[in-house]
């Protein structure tokens, strides 16, 4: 029994909280609109609230403060609220329109599984919501503004003051947000976005790599099955609910699918077995499959909330499709491959592999699919291998990986996964002039000297 197996066991009502408010900060962060939603009602309130405040503290404001504030009549007020609605609605178009250029240039350029990303971006999100806020506020303050020719003429004089605030903030926030467009369409500035949300969510969900690891159980023969309820990707998993419903049943659960499988309605997900003698009856045994089945929730995309393999997936994504006919990038594809090695250099140090889940007694209960080193590995190296054996550079780019990652390997079933690769790698070589297979065969002497613990210098 490990001590972060007792820790997760003892924590797990707050560790699945702490997970549902992953999911739902998850889902609100990678959607688009509901920044700008909150900024609009935001809006409304303070243009309702701002001219109370102007009437409470009419003429009440200290000469050296008023002398700050607007000062024309209605006529001027309306002018100056009506230009700033028109001109920040003009804007906020134009700013729309930047980002779906974006999207698109990043769904046929790069990937379309890049599209959540940059739909997280915090910075379009946050400038839209300035632009519809300062639109909705003018409008919102300009229906309070009265003239002298009615029976009592009112101008909002903070209300106004803070109104052309607002549009010069967005006036500087358009700047900005043009600069960052220019930045975030660079596939640099892609591939070390996506690197460094993998490499969170790994560290988030593994533990520290421990050679003490609990023995997981072996099933038997005839295991009992839980079926998938609806067809999609498994999105999110409930630790706590899987770990309470294996208690109470007195059962082992284990889930078949990592995080992020395709599942098919009515196909396995999970099994179980009972550790009485006797079996739950049947009633009883219904509702374990019905916990069970409502703690792993589908979806009809990936997301990187729980999914391990996801940035992985995007990363080489961008490889291969830098490597189509119609881009014919290879640098680029060199780069993602550079972040792939990144991510799996830092997977080394954390637990992969299928995750038991004990009980307070530490007796494994339940134990978790997840992809191990080796099925991470080949994802990454497969295709760029198959789409890029004809070129050097991405040929040399995967060798340089498998050396990396071989120097840092601190487990016999990593060095057996590299030494595979490595040995595919092998016969995609022979094709390659006589000057270009020997260099490519000193990457390989130099990947079997770093296994073995060697690193040439030179």
């Amino acid at each position: 029994m490990t001590g972060d197996s007792r820790t997760r066991t003892r924590q797990g009502p707050i560790g699945a909280a702490l997970k549902r408010r992953q999911v739902f900060v998850e889902a609100i962060r990678s959607r688009l609109w509901p920044v700008p939603a909150a900024a609009v009602l935001l809006a409304v309130l303070a243009g309702i609230g701002m001219p109370e405040l102007d009437a409470a503290v009419d003429d009440r404001l200290p000469p050296t403060v008023a002398g700050y504030l607007f000062g024309g009549g209605a006529d001027a007020a309306r002018e100056v609220l009506s230009a700033i609605a028109g001109s920040l609605i003009t804007v906020t178009s134009l700013t729309f329109s930047l980002t779906l250029v974006t999207l698109q240039l990043a769904s046929s350029q790069y990937s379309p599984r890049l599209l959540r990303t940059f739909a997280a971006d915090r910075v379009v999100q946050r400038t839209l919501g300035l632009f519809l806020a300062t639109f909705v506020y003018a409008l919102t303050v300009l229906r309070t503004v009265r003239s002298d020719t009615d029976d009592s003429a009112f101008v909002p004089q903070l209300a106004v003051t803070t109104a052309y605030l607002l549009a010069v903030i967005s006036v500087l926030a358009l700047v900005l947000f043009l600069g960052h467009l220019v930045r975030q369409i660079r596939v640099e500035a892609v591939l070390e976005q996506v690197r460094a949300d993998t490499c969170e969510t790994a560290a988030r969900l593994l533990p520290a790599d421990r050679q003490d690891r609990p023995t997981l159980p072996v099933p038997p023969p005839s295991p009992h099955y839980v079926e998938a309820a609806s067809s999609g990707f498994l999105v999110e998993l409930d630790e706590h609910a899987l770990l309470a419903a294996a208690e109470q049943a007195e059962v082992v659960v284990w889930v078949s699918r990592p995080v992020g499988s395709p599942v098919l309605a009515g196909t396995p997900v999970a099994s179980w077995w009972s550790l009485r003698p006797q079996p739950p009856a049947e009633d009883e045994a219904r509702r374990l499959c019905e916990r069970v089945r409502g703690a792993l929730r589908t979806g009809s995309e990936r997301t990187a909330v729980q999914d391990i393999g996801y940035g992985l997936r995007q990363l080489t994504d961008v490889v291969v499709r830098a490597l189509s006919p119609g881009i014919n990038d290879p640098t680029t594809a060199v780069h993602g491959l550079v972040s792939c090695t990144a991510v799996l250099g830092d997977l080394l140090d954390l637990r992969l592999g299928p995750y038991p889940l004990c009980d307070e007694h530490g007796r494994v209960r339940v134990v978790l699919a997840r992809p191990t080193f080796a099925e991470l590995l080949d994802l990454v190296c497969t295709q760029p291998r198959l789409y890029g054996a004809d070129d050097p550079a991405v040929l040399d780019a995967l060798l340089s990986m498998l050396r990396e990652l071989a120097w840092k390997t601190t487990t016999a079933q990593q060095r057996a996964a590299i030494t595979d690769q490595l040995g595919r790698l092998r016969e995609h070589i022979p094709g390659h002039g006589t000057a270009t297979r020997g260099h490519f065969d000193e990457l390989i002497r130099q990947v079997g000297d770093a296994l073995e613990g060697r690193w040439q210098t030179s």
